[in-house]
């Protein structure tokens, strides 16, 4: 089901409405403009109260809906579950900065995104030897390390999936004939093309093997996160900013649990600081990428995707940086973060 399910225009009729708040099964809709901006909400409960006052089902949702509807902003989505539990509803929809409705999420953490058949290609880079997994990839590709009941890759197609890219390419090596069976024999067939990386080259050495491969922009994620976000966003925004390569990077707040001391040259005491919050960026290892990105990329050479983004910054070409709320970001890439995976995953 996709976020069309629970959108209505000002002008839809009460009738209309009323058909597909009974249709989507969650008792409401939001009210949008032609240019998505959210207007208002309305549940099976309003209309009821607006037939008992006026006596009549002829109107339009304008008349009808919540013009003050509880919402949210991208950057505070983390706290979504906090106010549909306080203000006991079921449903918050989060907006950009311009108003416009990103998506929706429900008290059992669904998410119905505004979305389009993007129809872009992925890769997956899904070669390395996952040595901070240990023991687990000593058995187990780190690809195929599950997460609840599917594999991490699994977890990865699933959400591209739902933005219409079905095409994927999987750059593999440490235990690939694993990797490649388990996806032919899998029930659930995918379009998989494998990619066999002969020596480890880095996240860049591996990606130039697909240089002949793929003819446009494409996805790339590493095979050890997931983002729950709007890929049809971050498409947009990565072709409106004629970027060569964008980076989706979550925004992290890390607080050390000290007292900080900053001197001077004389050992003397400048500023004392009780706790501070320091904020920044962080590369999440997913990105949209440009074909010309490939030809930045030595060959035969080992070779980090960071070292060659660094080298396209020292040109001046376009890089860019798409945010996301830390919550967004999952990354199993250590034991740690792998079992809170698994939990917010489960939950």
């Amino acid at each position: 089901m996709q976020i069309e399910e629970f959108i209505v225009y000002s002008e839809t009729s009460i009738i209309e409405t009323m058909n597909k708040i009974d249709k989507n099964s969650r008792r409401i809709v939001y009210v949008v403009d032609e240019n998505r901006i959210l207007l208002g909400a309305i549940t099976d409960g309003d209309i009821r109260r607006y037939i008992l006052k006026n006596g009549t089902i002829n109107g339009l949702a304008m008349d009808v809906m919540n013009k003050e509807p509880k919402s949210l902003k991208k950057k505070n989505v983390h706290k979504a579950a906090e106010l549909m539990k306080k203000y006991s509803i079921t449903s918050m929809p989060v907006i950009n900065d311009k108003g416009y409705l990103d998506y929706i999420e429900f008290d059992d953490g669904k998410k119905f995104y505004d979305t389009e058949n993007l129809n872009v290609p992925v890769v997956i880079m899904a070669g390395g030897k996952g040595t901070r997994l240990y023991p687990y990839t000593q058995i187990l590709p780190k690809p195929l390390i599950p997460i609840g009941e599917k594999t991490i890759t699994e977890h990865i197609m699933d959400h591209f999936e739902v933005f219409g890219c079905e095409k994927f390419t999987m750059i593999v090596n440490y235990k690939k004939e694993f990797i490649k069976a388990f996806f032919r024999e899998n029930e659930n067939q995918r379009n998989v093309d494998f990619v066999d990386e002969t020596i480890f080259s880095g996240t860049a050495g591996g990606l130039k093997l697909i240089k002949d491969k793929v003819k446009s922009t494409f996805f790339m994620s590493n095979c050890d996160i997931l983002i729950e976000d709007n890929y049809s966003e971050i498409f947009r925004y990565h072709k409106e900013n004629r970027n060569i390569i964008t980076l989706v990077c979550a925004l992290k707040k890390e607080i050390i649990p000290y007292g900080t001391i900053v001197t001077d040259e004389t050992g003397k005491i400048k500023k004392l600081t009780e706790k501070p919050e320091f904020e920044f960026l962080t590369n999440t290892g997913f990105y949209v990428i440009e074909p010309e990105f490939l030809d930045e990329i030595p060959d035969n050479t080992f070779i980090h995707i960071t070292d060659v983004i660094q080298s396209c910054i020292d040109k001046n070409m376009r890089v860019g940086v798409y945010p996301v709320n830390e919550n967004a970001w999952m990354d199993m890439g250590q034991m740690k973060e792998l079992e809170k995976m698994r939990k917010k995953v489960e939950k």
